[in-house]
Parts: C-alpha cells; structure tokens; sequence
C-alpha cells in the first residue's frame, strides 16, 4: 500500500448498528432494546419474510412515510430470514428477558393490590431475578424498577451484536432507521467492531489529521484486499476544512438544521442536539468539515433518535470534550439513561439535573426543566438549557412544550432575562404507539394513543414561553423539514399541515409585539 497520506473525504457517513439494525437509544439500551427486538423488530422481520411485496408497496406510498415496513428488494428476502434466524439463535436471553418483563407485570397487576411485595419475589421469572426492584408509587400502583447497570453487564447487552457501516452520502436518502436492517451494499463497508472501537476516532480525525492507507486500515483491523478497496475510496489527498470554522472575536451561532446549533465564542464552542448532514455537494448547508477542531460541550436535550444522534456522535466522538446530558429517573424502561447509553459506545460523558451549572470561560450553561412531547410518559432524562455566551443569553428549548407557561416565569426568575429562544413547533406529532409500542405489556387503545401525542408547543404556547422568558428574538427550529434527516424524521408536510399553520400564526404574533422572529430551516448564521 502507498504511504501517501489520506485525508477523509467529507461526504463519509457512518452509522453504529446492532444487529444489523441502526443502534439508537431504545435499540441498544438493554431494557428497551431487549424489548423493541421481541416486540418490534423481530415480528417486522416475520412480516417481511412472509410477504415482502406488502412492505415494498408500502414503502412507495407517501401516505405511509415512516411507518414500519423493511425498505429492501423482495430479492433480499434469504439474506432478512438469515438476518431474523441469527439473531433467533444468538439473542435468545434478550427474547427471553421481554418475554419474562410480560410475565412479572402480569403478576404484579393480579397479585400488587397494595400490600408486601416481598413474596412476590420468589414468583418473579428467572430471567429478572436480581436484575429488577418491586416497588409501589404513593397511589399504591405496582411497577417494576430495573437495575439497568446491571443488564449492561448480563447477557441481555451482548457487545458482539454491534458492528458500525461506513459509506459515502451521494444525496440519497437511506431507508428508514426505526425499520429497516442495514443489508450488504456495494460502496457499503461493514466492519464488526464495538461502537467505542478506537479506529473510528482514528478515521474521523483524518479529516483535519492526514495517515497512509495502510495505517488506517491497521486501526479499523481490516486485512482484505476488497475491504481494503472500499476504505481507500472514502479517503482523497485533499483536505476539506473550511476556513471559517473558528472565530476570534466576538460570539457567533450556527444552525446546522433541525435541532443542532453550534454556539461559539473565541474559547468555547459548544454544539446543542448534533444532527449534520453529510453531504457538502448540495452546497446550501453547514456540513462536517464546518465544525471547529474542538467542541468543548455538546449538550443533548432528550434520548428520542433526531436529538441523540449516532451517526453524527460517532464522527465526532475524537473532538468532544464533554457531553452533557439529563440525568434519567432511575429505572423506567420508557426512560434509559442516556449517560450509560453514550458511555457505552465511547463518549465521556456528564449527567446535570434541572438547574444544575457548567460554567467555561466567559460563560455559563445551565440545564432548564422540559416539560411534554414525551406521550405524558414518566421519562426524566430530558432537559433544555439556558447559555450565556459572549455576552448573550441563549435558550434551547427543542422539543419541549409551553403547556404550562409558568415554568418559563420559574425559569428567568432563576436564571435571568434571554435574549434569544429557539423553540421547537412539531405540535402534532406521533402518538404515543409509534415510538414506545414495543415497551407496553398490554395493548393500547387507539384512541388513548391518539390523545398522547410526541408534540412540541403550538402558536399560543410558544408565544407564552417567549414572553415569560422576556426573549426579544426568536427562532422556531427541530421542525424535521431538512431533506438530509429523513431516514430518522419521516416527517411529511404541507402548506396547509397544522404544524406549518401554527408557525405562521406564532410569526405574526412576534411581529405584532416587536420582536424578531424566524422559522429556520437548512442553515443559519448569528453574529454580534
């Protein structure tokens, strides 16, 4: 192999899988992901196997845009019936693990009614044994509190199953992540290393760092000739860093799309909800090769797979000082810990709770209640944040909801005035089924589904949050409109959709009082 040093090409993507499937939060922490393989992913499997012509009409509708249908050629049928016998065979005690979660909530709801819990311990199946706590809530309702470190060193969370997919974006949009296994591909490398495998550092920072061929391949362990092939192809001798990715005075905010903004003065920077396209050909967005050489921060707002992102994390794993994430409610399937989820696939990590303090130079984050858009869900582990940066006082409120427009009053009487809010409007979002059905023990009705929605604020609660926090400027961001998100999002609108609707409304309620508004969508500069 020559020794000429290669750089990264800046379209390389990457995503961490497990089992062959997109390893986001419910996927690979081990409750939820033990449940959504038995509840979710292995009856898809089944359905595809049985009649793949049903999933491929499906996938060809827009109407049925993000549901959960297989996105591969009814010629892949063996390679998906191979793909669900394996995992059958090699994820037996995670299958079991579900199966036993039914069976011990089917005991506490006929033996629980208010009375000692002890002797149904030795009722429990074998499988929760030492791993779960019986507990009541102070309504004397019953419910399992899993010991989820433990699990992560049990059987359920086997290492083994997770590999990681390299390829080069071509502006193409990848199938679904919530459905669809990630199948051999050509141009696709494959490689069966653990999600905190040092060599992904080692190829991502090629993008600033140059290395030989052979180098490269040595630190994703790859030896063949024709693995060796596809891997040159995602490397060039040229370095694509743009020039202004770094400022020396003053502050500076970037808007990558959807959720993420990367907040910069001369001595910190710090990247909010990583989510980055990367495609740089398209040539009307920020892109990798547009961050700065370090990120101090990168704070997460919730564990829902548009806000903790792998396929961005992992490229920029080698260049995060800290990730900042909320701490969980300890226990709770619907609720992993984010901290040990990103741990786990090689981050380092920093939990805070609400009003907790981080301060840097010149500055100060702190992290800020989150009320909604979890399906009225007992779910912890989601925070916004308030940043005083360069002077300036910025909120980040993603996803969460003005539904009581007093916590906002709580907040500035905490924290002080901001001068800038980014607000998330997705006001009528998915039911509660289609993101947490697999964690349900019992069915759920339709119609309570639809009451219990994954929705941000509308128009009015917008406006309430933007007043009680005294904000002068707005942005209405995390919409899912960006077409490089798609495979995550699955979003569809309209002109006419509600959610557009209510955007336009909050604008012209802004303009109204005087204050500068916006509704962002691919990418955005802020400077002072």
């Amino acid at each position: 192999m020559s020794t000429e040093p290669l750089y990264l090409k800046p379209n390389v993507r990457i995503e961490g899988l497990v089992n062959q499937f997109v390893a986001w939060t419910h996927v690979y922490t081990p409750v939820s992901g033990a449940m959504n393989l038995a509840n979710l992913l292995l009856p898809i499997m089944d359905s595809y196997v049985q009649r793949p012509d049903v999933h491929l009409a499906a996938v060809a509708n827009p109407k049925m845009r993000g549901g959960f249908f297989i996105n591969a050629e009814a010629s892949r049928v063996d390679e998906v019936r191979d793909l669900r016998d394996r995992i059958v065979r090699d994820e037996s005690a995670a299958i079991a693990f579900a199966a036993a979660v039914k069976n011990a909530e089917d005991l506490l709801r006929a033996q629980a009614t208010g009375y000692d819990l002890s002797p149904l311990y030795a009722q429990l199946p074998p499988e929760l044994r030492g791993y779960v706590e019986l507990v009541y809530d102070l309504n004397h309702q019953p419910t399992l509190r899993f010991l989820e470190p433990l699990l992560y060193r049990s059987a359920v969370h086997r290492r083994e199953r997770e590999a990681i997919e390299l390829s080069l974006d071509d502006g193409s949009e990848p199938p679904f992540i919530l459905s669809t296994p990630r199948l051999a591909r050509d141009g696709h490398l494959q490689l069966p290393l653990p999600l905190d495998h040092t060599g992904i550092d080692e190829l991502f920072a090629l993008r600033s760092t140059p290395q030989p061929l052979e180098q490269v391949a040595k630190a994703l362990e790859i030896t063949g000739a024709e693995q060796e092939a596809t891997l040159r192809a995602l490397l060039t001798t040229e370095s694509t860093l743009a020039p202004d990715r770094h400022i020396d005075s003053g502050g500076r905010i970037r808007y990558f799309g959807h959720a993420c903004l990367l907040l910069q003065s001369p001595s910190t920077s710090i990247l909010v909800d990583p989510f980055i396209s990367s495609n740089p050909a398209a040539g009307d967005r920020f892109t990798y090769v547009d961050l700065p050489d370090r990120i101090d921060y990168c704070l997460i707002t919730h564990a829902h797979q548009d806000h903790v992102v792998l396929e961005t994390l992992l490229q920029l794993r080698h260049k995060i000082g800290t990730v900042v994430v909320p701490r969980n409610g300890g226990g709770q399937r619907q609720d992993p810990s984010i901290r040990h989820y990103l741990e786990r696939v090689g981050m380092t990590v920093r939990e805070v709770d609400d009003l907790d303090e981080l301060p840097f130079d010149g500055g100060t984050i702190v992290s800020a209640p989150f009320f909604g858009e979890h399906c009225d869900l007992d779910i912890r582990a989601k925070s916004s944040y308030w940043v005083n940066i360069a002077g300036r006082s910025v909120f980040v409120g993603a996803d969460t909801s003005g539904l009581e427009s007093h916590l906002y009053t709580r907040i500035r009487e905490a924290v002080g005035p901001t001068d800038v809010a980014f607000i998330g409007m997705e006001c009528d979002g998915a039911p509660l089924t289609w993101l947490y059905s697999a964690l349900f023990t019992q069915p759920v009705p339709r119609k309570m589904a639809l009451t219990r929605k994954l929705s941000g604020s509308n128009a009015a609660q917008a406006t309430g949050i933007l007043k009680q926090l005294g904000a002068r400027e707005a942005y209405v961001y995390a919409m899912g409109q960006e077409d490089w998100l798609q495979h995550v999002m699955a979003t569809s609108y309209t002109p006419e959709s509600y959610q557009l609707l209510q955007v336009a409304e909050f604008l012209d309620t802004c303009r109204r009082d005087g204050v500068h508004a916006e509704h962002l969508l691919v990418r955005k500069e802020m400077r002072w």
